[in-house]
């Protein structure tokens, strides 16, 4: 492993668990793969909060909407099979559409330009309060026109991708879901992923939670719910180990895999923008496409209720990034943008040269933590409560073993005052001096403020 890497693999769930305490999340688990391989793994917090259980990495979730990538690479398989064309109509294969819906490509399904009704005229299956569609009800719902003229603009539909899916049905003679479990997931060597909750054993499910409002507390959302026809969108389960290994597998610069190279290209080719998004977000065959700290990526999100994910492949570092959440309100776009911007921090400045590492650690005040980063040849003065820590991040440069001054700085900050580690009588530091202010360990700030202010409700 990479100097730089194994560094910023040391400093990211330090501030992970940060974020984690700061927005009291239930659960979350980070896998990082390095070039295919896992090179990161770690749990956070609770697979269930009311029932205290620990969350492990082996635990499922819900990854939602990561299914279209999987549906997606089947289309692509049966289109290397010569079974399909991407320019056929889905009027070929699947009978009954409303001619504007039976025109649609396969490939305006895949990139969401086929103009399909996103969720239907009732999307109460994500609350709760029906089941998701059979069959024959996705089926009466694409006999309604489209809501815009295909290959007119991007246009997110799940209903889009359960035609997909009818489409995979058709062409094989098999059930989508027993199809794919034996054409993608298995080949991808996917030990822990499954298309829909009907092949997945409860017990082995982190459970899905609520935010903490309106209610004023998180509550069980058991997320257990079978997807049924709508699985092609949003029905698989996994784990970001596995999501590191698939979407690791679609990089074109990737060795031999599910998909050919053709495919592979293909599938992470930018088809059409979100004209109206913050950011320059853009889609493939289903895979989003976007930049994060100056670094290209692609891959998926998925919410499902209780559950919020994110996987993204950098080619350029060869990073495959997942993060899986058990909360409705669960942050994992935001963490792992974090995550990707620690990694280019380190990637673009190094290791840490020889005598910073004593300086590295988390420092307290009543203001919050601080987090000093040796990174490359200097000390980063990080903020671990920011999506971004090292956003605007001061700089010290040592003078000496216990001490250095600012040499970077934001004018409302401290630039060139002086920089101090105090130690005790053992040699361990248990101070931090910042110009005029000072940090301590978080226990002894503790007490201070308890001390000082009483031990408040």
């Amino acid at each position: 492993m990479e100097s730089w890497l194994k560094a910023a693999l040391g400093y990211i769930p330090q501030w992970l668990g940060h974020q984690m305490r700061l927005t009291e999340q239930p659960g979350a688990v980070l896998a990082i793969a390095h070039k295919g391989k896992l090179v990161f793994e770690q749990a956070f917090g609770k697979a269930d909060v009311p029932g205290d259980v620990t969350l492990s990495p082996r635990h499922r979730f819900r990854v939602a909407s990561h299914s279209k990538s999987f549906t997606a690479a089947g289309i692509l398989k049966l289109r290397e099979q010569g079974r399909l064309g991407l320019d056929d109509p889905a009027g070929r294969y699947v009978k009954g559409l409303h001619p504007g819906v039976a025109k649609a490509t396969i490939a305006q399904l895949l990139s969401h330009s086929a103009g399909i009704i996103r969720d239907g005229t009732d999307s109460g299956q994500w609350q709760d309060r029906r089941a998701f569609l059979e069959e024959q009800e996705l089926r009466a719902a694409l006999a309604a026109p489209p809501i815009f003229d295909p290959n007119t603009r991007f246009k997110y539909s799940n209903h889009g991708f359960g035609l997909a899916g009818l489409v995979i049905a058709e062409v094989t003679g098999e059930p989508y879901d027993h199809w794919i479990r034996q054409a993608v997931v298995e080949p991808a060597g996917l030990a822990e992923t499954e298309p829909d909750m009907a092949f997945v054993k409860a017990a082995v499910m982190a459970h899905g939670h609520s935010g903490k409002l309106p209610l004023g507390r998180r509550v069980v959302i058991p997320g257990q719910n079978h997807t049924r026809a709508l699985a092609p969108a949003g029905g698989f389960v996994s784990t970001a180990r596995d999501l590191t290994r698939f979407f690791a597998g679609l990089d074109p610069a990737a060795g031999r895999g599910v998909l050919s190279l053709a495919s592979r290209r293909e599938m992470t080719r930018p088809q059409w923008r979100d004209a109206h998004s913050s950011v320059d977000m853009r889609y493939g065959l289903g895979l989003m496409i976007s930049r994060t700290a100056g670094w290209e990526w692609f891959g998926h999100g998925g919410a499902f209720q209780g559950f919020i994910s994110r996987t993204t492949m950098l080619p350029e570092p060869g990073l495959t990034l997942s993060l899986v959440t058990n909360a409705i309100d669960g942050p994992a776009g935001i963490w792992l943008g974090g995550v990707t911007h620690i990694l280019r921090r380190f990637a673009r400045e190094g290791a840490p040269a020889r005598g910073l590492a004593a300086w590295s650690g988390r420092w307290w005040s009543a203001w919050g933590a601080l987090d000093i980063v040796p990174i490359g040849d200097k000390l980063l003065i990080a903020n671990p409560a920011l999506a971004n820590p090292f956003e605007d991040a001061g700089e010290i440069s040592l003078t000496g073993r216990d001490a250095g001054r600012v040499s970077l700085a934001s004018g409302f900050g401290s630039e060139g005052e002086p920089v101090r580690l105090i130690r005790d009588a053992r040699g361990k530091a248990v101070k931090f001096r910042l110009g005029g202010g000072e940090g301590r360990r978080e226990a002894a700030v503790m007490a201070e403020m308890e001390k000082r202010y009483g031990k408040g409700r």
